[in-house]
């Protein structure tokens, strides 16, 4: 449908102020309300041009626009000011040529459903106002969305869940949200799961034939995300990371491709989606995994006070990274009042089995909890159980809550008097508006059985995971953002150098080394096949962008937007 804006009251004495005035063509598709919240943004629009450059006290009297469509009309009184002469660019228009090629939505500023999708999970990022969000139904959708970015030269952000701590699932470009592809099927043990599921609906249909796949606790968590970065879970120590458990992908290239990989078809693409980081070298549309029995779980959480804390750390270093495989017993140090230490986690056994192993963790403190319950559960009431326990305060809708972190790998214990000291930092000089939160979590088991080339995930010789987190209110005093660099700074001359891909942190120095480790060359060698003019990347730590050291010797160069391209298509 094609609705008419109407321009009146534009100042003749302003140069070029009459290019507004008059009746201006505006696409508005099946929806007559496009057309008013198109009036509303080119007003804004005219305004920013004003801001930018106006004539100093030529303001530009209250025009009327006017929305004609369907046989009724509705007036809205908006101010401009302007500079010269304003010409109606085609972004609108091309935006709208693009939803008129796919099934999914494609939503702009003003559009209803723009203000909630625009937004991440993570509310550091809630600022950031993209040109478009396009909910991609299909591979199809995606192969559109990317040929429109290339020719229009605009950045794109895949996003499946929003969870990254780096705000990498957003850009003031195009989001490229694949959570409208959400389905699960399972076939002889092999679930195909799309992109955009959320691990509590995962779970939910998985359970339904008592199979599962490890991976997180988070419930809004994104599959696809998850995956590509690693993925950690309570039966990662028996059954290797989330991507460990991946047999298939399939993956719309930049070029418009659609391939489906695994370890006989682009095998080079199938090992760089295993533990890389997502959104790198194509948008991944679906995943296949190895299932596993879902099976019963006694869930445990003790509770020690912070007299206690530093015992904890010491005894739990030593002992949870060499427990059974079966076992996984995370450790986090917090509190919004008092600091309390939390140990919680899940044991593939029978609950006296449990009991057992954790009454060897007590004597090794020497104190024992404040608190301590045990419960013997099907699979998917554990998961439900353990979500959340131990964690900073959550933020309420109208409270959004800004987290930052640093994490680290470590090979070996951390010497008491850093335990000492990262303790008294964890409350020492702490804010208004602020919760900390220390978090360790164990690798070892199958994590480590898996050799570090075999997948794109590096860090098979790892004990532990340390995490620093602040989770602050947006105008908390920035001492709480000094503390995490400080934290980290304790631990630090002891961790391996290497960082979990799905926790980015943008202040790295050598981020190659602490992501990649010795894959960084084959993942630039993948990048260059797959991805050559580098459309896909990160504003910072980019498989397309090099460490100034480098010279810019690998880099990849861009060709011009829409340069070399052919029309999108499939390869099996």
């Amino acid at each position: 449908m094609r609705g008419v804006l109407q321009v009146s009251g534009a100042e003749p004495a302003l140069p070029g102020a009459a290019d507004l005035r008059g009746d201006h063509e505006v696409d508005v598709l099946e929806d007559p309300d496009v057309l008013l919240d198109a009036v509303e943004r080119q007003a804004q629009r005219l305004s920013e041009l004003a801001d930018r450059g106006r004539t100093a006290g030529e303001p530009l009297e209250d025009p009327a626009a006017r929305r004609v469509g369907q046989g009724e009309e509705r007036s809205i009184e908006c101010r401009a000011i302007v500079h010269r002469s304003v010409h109606y660019s085609q972004e609108d228009t091309q935006i709208h040529g693009l939803a008129s090629r796919i099934a999914g939505e494609v939503l702009v500023p003003g559009a209803p459903g723009y203000e909630s999708a625009r937004k991440p999970a993570m509310a550091r990022w809630h600022d950031i106002r993209p040109r478009a969000v396009v909910m991609c139904e299909s591979a199809s959708d995606v192969a559109e969305t990317l040929a429109f970015a290339r020719r229009s030269g605009v950045r794109v952000a895949a996003r499946s869940g929003g969870h990254c701590f780096a705000g990498r699932s957003s850009t003031r470009g195009i989001v490229i949200d694949v959570s409208p592809m959400s389905s699960v099927s399972v076939e002889a043990g092999v679930a195909t799961v799309g992109a955009g599921t959320r691990l509590a609906d995962l779970y939910d249909a998985l359970d339904e034939s008592d199979l599962t796949i490890p991976a997180g606790c988070g419930p809004t968590v994104g599959i696809a995300g998850l995956t590509l970065g690693g993925g950690l879970g309570i039966l990662g120590r028996k059954h290797g990371l989330t991507c460990d458990r991946l047999v298939a992908a399939r993956v719309v290239l930049a070029d418009g491709r659609v391939v489906d990989c695994d370890e006989q078809r682009h095998a080079d693409l199938f090992w760089a989606l295993r533990g890389a980081g997502a959104g790198q070298f194509g948008i991944v549309t679906s995943l296949a995994f190895a299932t596993v029995p879902a099976p019963a779980t006694t869930t445990f959480h003790l509770v020690w006070p912070a007299r206690d804390a530093a015992a904890v750390i010491e005894a739990w270093q030593d002992w949870a990274p060499d427990a059974p495989d079966e076992l996984d017993a995370n450790l986090r140090l917090g509190g919004d009042d008092a600091l309390v230490v939390n140990l919680f986690g899940a044991m593939l056994g029978a609950e006296p089995d449990t009991v057992e192993l954790l009454d060897g963790l007590v004597a090794r403190v020497g104190a024992d909890p404040d608190a301590a319950s045990h419960q013997h559960l099907p699979y998917r009431a554990a998961k439900q159980a353990l979500v959340g326990l131990g964690a900073a305060e959550e933020a309420e809708p109208d409270r959004p809550r800004l987290v930052f972190s640093k994490s680290e790998f470590f090979r070996r214990p951390l010497p008491a008097d850093t335990i000492a000291a990262l303790v008294r930092g964890l409350g020492h000089g702490r804010g208004r508006g602020e919760s900390r939160e220390l978090n360790f979590t164990p690798m070892g088991g199958a994590y480590n059985r898996v050799p570090a080339d075999a997948t794109a995930f590096a860090h098979r010789d790892e004990r532990y995971l340390v995490e620093h987190v602040l989770v602050a209110d947006p105008d908390a005093p920035a001492v709480g953002r000094q503390w995490v660099a400080r934290s980290w700074a304790t631990t630090h001359p002891w961790g391996s150098g290497r960082v979990y891909p799905n926790f980015p942190d943008p202040e790295l120095a050598n981020w190659p080394e602490a992501y990649y480790a010795g894959n960084y060359e084959r993942l630039l060698r993948v990048k260059r096949a797959y991805d050559p003019d580098n459309l896909l990347r990160f504003a910072e730590q980019s498989l397309g962008s090099l460490p100034a050291d480098d010279g810019g010797q690998r880099g990849l160069r861009r060709r011009p937007p829409g340069a070399g391209h052919g029309a999108p298509r499939t390869d099996r």
